[in-house]
Protein backbone atom coordinates (compact mmCIF):
# COMPACT_ATOMS: atom_id res chain seq x y z
CA UNK A 1 0.00 0.00 0.00
CA UNK A 2 2.65 2.33 0.61
CA UNK A 3 4.29 1.97 -2.73
CA UNK A 4 0.73 1.96 -4.44
CA UNK A 5 1.01 5.50 -2.48
CA UNK A 6 4.04 6.68 -3.58
CA UNK A 7 4.25 6.25 -6.77
CA UNK A 8 0.62 8.11 -7.27
CA UNK A 9 2.31 10.96 -5.57
CA UNK A 10 5.40 10.50 -8.02
CA UNK A 11 2.98 10.70 -10.85
CA UNK A 12 0.88 13.73 -9.27
CA UNK A 13 3.88 15.31 -9.17
CA UNK A 14 5.39 15.00 -12.55
CA UNK A 15 1.67 15.66 -13.43
CA UNK A 16 1.92 18.74 -11.91
CA UNK A 17 5.29 20.25 -13.80
CA UNK A 18 3.50 19.00 -17.15
CA UNK A 19 0.18 20.37 -15.79
CA UNK A 20 1.62 24.03 -15.15
CA UNK A 21 3.39 24.47 -17.98
CA UNK A 22 0.47 23.27 -20.13
CA UNK A 23 -1.01 25.94 -18.79
CA UNK A 24 1.43 28.20 -19.88
CA UNK A 25 1.47 27.28 -23.64
CA UNK A 26 -2.37 26.66 -23.39
CA UNK A 27 -3.13 30.34 -22.28
CA UNK A 28 -1.48 31.83 -25.52
CA UNK A 29 -2.60 28.98 -27.71
CA UNK A 30 -6.04 29.61 -26.79
CA UNK A 31 -6.17 33.40 -27.58
CA UNK A 32 -3.30 33.56 -30.50
CA UNK A 33 -3.63 29.90 -31.80
CA UNK A 34 0.19 30.11 -31.07
CA UNK A 35 2.29 27.10 -29.71
CA UNK A 36 4.74 29.06 -28.34
CA UNK A 37 7.75 26.49 -28.35
CA UNK A 38 9.88 29.28 -26.70
CA UNK A 39 8.24 28.76 -23.35
CA UNK A 40 10.48 26.28 -22.28
CA UNK A 41 13.53 28.63 -22.76
CA UNK A 42 11.48 31.21 -20.21
CA UNK A 43 11.65 28.28 -17.85
CA UNK A 44 15.39 28.08 -18.55
CA UNK A 45 15.99 31.57 -18.04
CA UNK A 46 14.03 31.72 -14.63
CA UNK A 47 16.67 29.35 -13.45
CA UNK A 48 19.28 31.05 -14.58
CA UNK A 49 18.44 34.30 -12.84
CA UNK A 50 18.83 32.58 -9.87
CA UNK A 51 23.13 33.01 -10.78
CA UNK A 52 24.61 35.96 -10.46
CA UNK A 53 26.09 36.36 -14.29
CA UNK A 54 29.54 37.53 -13.09
CA UNK A 55 30.23 34.25 -10.89
CA UNK A 56 28.27 32.03 -13.59
CA UNK A 57 31.78 30.38 -14.01
CA UNK A 58 31.39 28.72 -10.60
CA UNK A 59 27.95 29.44 -9.76
CA UNK A 60 29.07 29.62 -6.48
CA UNK A 61 26.94 32.61 -5.40
CA UNK A 62 23.56 33.06 -6.59
CA UNK A 63 20.28 34.80 -5.19
CA UNK A 64 19.24 31.18 -4.04
CA UNK A 65 20.76 32.73 -0.35
CA UNK A 66 17.96 35.54 -0.56
CA UNK A 67 15.05 34.93 1.32
CA UNK A 68 12.30 32.42 -0.01
CA UNK A 69 9.86 35.33 -1.04
CA UNK A 70 12.43 37.16 -2.28
CA UNK A 71 13.39 35.12 -5.11
CA UNK A 72 10.06 34.00 -6.10
CA UNK A 73 9.54 37.54 -6.69
CA UNK A 74 12.51 38.07 -8.38
CA UNK A 75 12.60 35.68 -10.42
CA UNK A 76 8.84 35.96 -11.39
CA UNK A 77 9.45 39.88 -12.33
CA UNK A 78 12.56 38.49 -14.15
CA UNK A 79 10.31 36.26 -16.70
CA UNK A 80 7.57 38.05 -16.26
CA UNK A 81 9.47 41.02 -18.57
CA UNK A 82 11.23 38.42 -20.60
CA UNK A 83 7.39 37.29 -21.90
CA UNK A 84 6.42 40.58 -21.93
CA UNK A 85 9.30 41.64 -24.26
CA UNK A 86 9.21 38.77 -25.94
CA UNK A 87 5.45 39.10 -26.95
CA UNK A 88 5.90 42.87 -28.08
CA UNK A 89 8.99 42.47 -30.17
CA UNK A 90 8.73 38.63 -31.71
CA UNK A 91 4.83 38.32 -32.08
CA UNK A 92 2.64 41.43 -32.05
CA UNK A 93 4.59 42.45 -35.06
CA UNK A 94 3.48 39.07 -37.27
CA UNK A 95 0.20 38.97 -35.01
CA UNK A 96 -1.75 38.60 -38.12
CA UNK A 97 0.60 36.08 -40.11
CA UNK A 98 -0.22 32.67 -41.11
CA UNK A 99 0.18 30.49 -37.82
CA UNK A 100 2.85 28.65 -39.56
CA UNK A 101 5.14 31.89 -39.63
CA UNK A 102 3.88 32.38 -35.87
CA UNK A 103 4.94 29.03 -35.25
CA UNK A 104 8.68 29.46 -37.19
CA UNK A 105 8.93 32.63 -34.92
CA UNK A 106 9.06 30.85 -31.39
CA UNK A 107 11.30 28.55 -32.75
CA UNK A 108 13.35 31.05 -33.77
CA UNK A 109 12.57 32.91 -30.07
CA UNK A 110 13.53 29.43 -28.88
CA UNK A 111 17.24 29.11 -30.57
CA UNK A 112 18.16 33.49 -29.32
CA UNK A 113 17.12 32.99 -26.07
CA UNK A 114 19.05 29.36 -25.87
CA UNK A 115 22.09 31.47 -27.13
CA UNK A 116 21.70 34.66 -25.24
CA UNK A 117 22.41 31.57 -22.33
CA UNK A 118 25.67 30.50 -23.59
CA UNK A 119 26.62 34.18 -23.97
CA UNK A 120 26.11 35.50 -20.93
CA UNK A 121 26.52 32.13 -18.82
CA UNK A 122 28.66 29.96 -20.91
CA UNK A 123 27.87 26.44 -22.41
CA UNK A 124 28.51 24.44 -19.28
CA UNK A 125 26.25 22.95 -16.87
CA UNK A 126 25.61 24.70 -13.20
CA UNK A 127 24.47 22.81 -10.73
CA UNK A 128 22.38 25.09 -7.53
CA UNK A 129 21.22 24.35 -4.02
CA UNK A 130 17.74 25.90 -3.75
CA UNK A 131 16.02 25.22 -0.97
CA UNK A 132 17.71 21.75 0.40
CA UNK A 133 15.31 21.21 3.02
CA UNK A 134 12.28 20.57 0.49
CA UNK A 135 14.48 17.54 -0.39
CA UNK A 136 13.82 15.97 3.69
CA UNK A 137 11.25 13.49 3.33
CA UNK A 138 7.60 13.63 6.57
CA UNK A 139 5.50 11.09 7.48
CA UNK A 140 1.72 11.43 6.46
CA UNK A 141 -0.81 8.90 7.54
CA UNK A 142 2.25 6.19 7.64
CA UNK A 143 4.18 6.69 4.16
CA UNK A 144 7.36 8.46 3.99
CA UNK A 145 6.96 11.31 0.95
CA UNK A 146 9.79 13.79 0.01
CA UNK A 147 8.11 17.29 1.08
CA UNK A 148 8.68 19.01 -2.39
CA UNK A 149 6.54 16.71 -3.75
CA UNK A 150 3.86 17.81 -1.71
CA UNK A 151 4.69 21.41 -2.63
CA UNK A 152 5.08 21.01 -6.23
CA UNK A 153 1.27 18.95 -5.99
CA UNK A 154 0.00 21.69 -3.31
CA UNK A 155 1.21 24.88 -5.69
CA UNK A 156 -0.25 23.34 -8.44
CA UNK A 157 -3.75 23.21 -6.94
CA UNK A 158 -3.60 26.50 -5.63
CA UNK A 159 -2.65 28.36 -8.65
CA UNK A 160 -4.74 26.60 -10.55
CA UNK A 161 -7.67 27.81 -8.38
CA UNK A 162 -5.88 31.13 -8.29
CA UNK A 163 -6.22 31.45 -12.00
CA UNK A 164 -9.62 30.28 -12.34
CA UNK A 165 -10.76 32.97 -10.17
CA UNK A 166 -8.66 35.05 -11.67
CA UNK A 167 -10.43 34.54 -15.05
CA UNK A 168 -13.89 34.29 -13.64
CA UNK A 169 -14.07 37.07 -10.99
CA UNK A 170 -11.50 40.16 -13.33
CA UNK A 171 -12.56 41.84 -15.93
CA UNK A 172 -9.17 41.06 -17.79
CA UNK A 173 -9.70 37.73 -17.13
CA UNK A 174 -13.26 37.67 -18.51
CA UNK A 175 -11.87 39.49 -21.51
CA UNK A 176 -9.35 36.56 -22.32
CA UNK A 177 -11.93 34.15 -22.00
CA UNK A 178 -13.75 36.17 -24.72
CA UNK A 179 -10.97 36.36 -27.00
CA UNK A 180 -10.08 32.58 -26.58
CA UNK A 181 -13.81 31.86 -27.65
CA UNK A 182 -13.78 34.35 -30.78
CA UNK A 183 -10.98 37.19 -30.61
CA UNK A 184 -12.26 39.01 -33.61
CA UNK A 185 -16.12 39.31 -31.78
CA UNK A 186 -13.91 40.47 -28.75
CA UNK A 187 -12.66 42.72 -30.58
CA UNK A 188 -15.46 44.49 -31.94
CA UNK A 189 -17.09 44.25 -28.58
CA UNK A 190 -14.48 46.56 -27.06
CA UNK A 191 -11.63 43.88 -25.83
CA UNK A 192 -8.20 45.65 -26.09
CA UNK A 193 -6.27 43.27 -27.86
CA UNK A 194 -2.82 44.13 -26.56
CA UNK A 195 -4.02 44.28 -23.34
CA UNK A 196 -5.13 40.97 -23.12
CA UNK A 197 -2.94 39.69 -25.10
CA UNK A 198 0.25 41.06 -22.98
CA UNK A 199 -1.72 39.34 -19.82
CA UNK A 200 -1.66 36.41 -20.85
CA UNK A 201 1.86 36.56 -21.92
CA UNK A 202 2.71 38.25 -18.38
CA UNK A 203 0.39 35.26 -16.62
CA UNK A 204 2.51 32.36 -18.81
CA UNK A 205 5.66 34.22 -17.70
CA UNK A 206 4.62 33.85 -13.74
CA UNK A 207 3.84 30.31 -14.40
CA UNK A 208 7.08 30.08 -16.17
CA UNK A 209 8.82 31.50 -13.59
CA UNK A 210 7.10 28.51 -10.69
CA UNK A 211 8.12 25.95 -12.66
CA UNK A 212 11.32 26.76 -13.29
CA UNK A 213 11.92 27.18 -9.39
CA UNK A 214 10.65 23.76 -8.44
CA UNK A 215 12.39 22.41 -11.50
CA UNK A 216 15.65 23.50 -9.92
CA UNK A 217 15.06 22.52 -6.50
CA UNK A 218 14.28 18.66 -7.93
CA UNK A 219 16.90 18.52 -10.09
CA UNK A 220 19.69 21.08 -8.60
CA UNK A 221 21.33 21.06 -12.34
CA UNK A 222 21.17 23.87 -14.67
CA UNK A 223 21.37 23.73 -18.52
CA UNK A 224 20.12 25.75 -21.44
CA UNK A 225 18.00 23.32 -22.89
CA UNK A 226 16.23 21.82 -19.33
CA UNK A 227 12.90 23.46 -20.53
CA UNK A 228 12.78 21.54 -23.73
CA UNK A 229 11.48 18.67 -22.18
CA UNK A 230 9.06 20.31 -20.47
CA UNK A 231 7.82 22.20 -23.25
CA UNK A 232 7.75 18.85 -25.44
CA UNK A 233 5.99 16.99 -22.84
CA UNK A 234 3.61 20.25 -22.43
CA UNK A 235 2.38 20.30 -25.70
CA UNK A 236 1.47 17.25 -25.95
CA UNK A 237 -0.14 17.05 -22.47
CA UNK A 238 -2.34 20.33 -24.23
CA UNK A 239 -3.59 18.84 -27.37
CA UNK A 240 -4.51 15.60 -25.24
CA UNK A 241 -6.93 17.50 -22.59
CA UNK A 242 -4.70 20.76 -21.15
CA UNK A 243 -4.07 20.66 -17.34
CA UNK A 244 -5.52 17.30 -17.45
CA UNK A 245 -3.41 15.84 -19.99
CA UNK A 246 -0.58 17.03 -18.22
CA UNK A 247 -1.38 14.73 -14.96
CA UNK A 248 -2.30 12.20 -17.74
CA UNK A 249 1.51 12.27 -19.36
CA UNK A 250 3.03 12.47 -16.11
CA UNK A 251 0.85 9.45 -14.46
CA UNK A 252 2.18 7.51 -18.16
CA UNK A 253 5.61 8.30 -16.80
CA UNK A 254 5.59 6.92 -13.95
CA UNK A 255 3.79 3.72 -14.89
CA UNK A 256 5.62 2.86 -17.59
CA UNK A 257 8.71 3.26 -15.24
CA UNK A 258 7.49 1.06 -13.02
CA UNK A 259 6.07 -1.92 -15.10
CA UNK A 260 8.52 -1.90 -17.69
CA UNK A 261 11.49 -3.90 -17.37
CA UNK A 262 14.71 -2.42 -16.20
CA UNK A 263 16.45 -3.49 -19.71
CA UNK A 264 13.92 -1.05 -21.62
CA UNK A 265 13.13 1.24 -19.01
CA UNK A 266 15.02 4.30 -21.45
CA UNK A 267 12.22 3.62 -23.79
CA UNK A 268 9.73 5.10 -21.64
CA UNK A 269 8.98 7.90 -23.32
CA UNK A 270 8.52 6.03 -26.18
CA UNK A 271 5.37 4.08 -24.69
CA UNK A 272 4.25 7.17 -23.34
CA UNK A 273 4.02 9.01 -26.70
CA UNK A 274 2.60 5.72 -28.20
CA UNK A 275 -0.53 6.03 -25.49
CA UNK A 276 -0.52 9.70 -26.40
CA UNK A 277 -1.05 8.50 -30.22
CA UNK A 278 -3.88 5.86 -29.31
CA UNK A 279 -5.59 8.34 -27.29
CA UNK A 280 -5.86 10.84 -29.87
CA UNK A 281 -6.25 8.29 -32.70
CA UNK A 282 -9.73 7.38 -30.94
CA UNK A 283 -10.28 11.15 -29.58
CA UNK A 284 -8.64 13.64 -32.25
CA UNK A 285 -10.32 16.21 -30.36
CA UNK A 286 -8.67 15.23 -27.34
CA UNK A 287 -10.08 13.99 -24.03
CA UNK A 288 -11.49 18.02 -23.52
CA UNK A 289 -13.19 19.54 -26.29
CA UNK A 290 -11.94 22.87 -26.81
CA UNK A 291 -13.25 25.32 -29.46
CA UNK A 292 -9.19 26.08 -30.37
CA UNK A 293 -8.72 22.35 -30.83
CA UNK A 294 -11.93 21.47 -32.82
CA UNK A 295 -10.79 24.59 -35.66
CA UNK A 296 -8.19 22.55 -35.84
CA UNK A 297 -9.85 19.49 -36.94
Amino acid sequence: MQDVIQNIVDALSLGSLFALTALGIGLIFGIMRLINFAHGDLITFGAYALIVPSTAVDATMYIGDWPAVAIIVAVSAIVILLAVICERLAFRPLRNANPSVLLIASFALSFFLQNAIIMVYGARNKGVNLWPELGNAIMVGGVRLQLLQLVIIGMTMLLLVLLALFLRRTPIGRQMRAASEDFMMARFLGVRANRVIAAAFAISGFLAAVVSLLYVVQSGNLNRTMGVPLVLAAFVATVVGGVLGGFIVGGASVFFQIVLPPEIRLDRDACVYALILVILLLRPTGLIKVKAVQERV
